[in-house]
């Protein structure tokens, strides 16, 4: 995870996980509409769990 990437999941979290697949696109952006800090955190995990 650099550091490039969790700057651009706090700021657009959707943006940071379009490479990880359209499931986890699609869960971000739902999240981060329902409210800023969920969808943060969800990018943050999906990010922190891709190997």
């Amino acid at each position: 995870m650099s550091c490039l990437r969790v700057i651009l999941a706090i700021v657009f979290p959707p943006l940071s996980v379009i490479d990880c697949g359209c499931g986890s696109v699609i869960i971000v952006f739902l999240l981060t509409l329902a409210g800023w800090v969920p969808g943060i955190i969800a990018a943050l995990i999906i990010l922190n769990s891709r190997r």
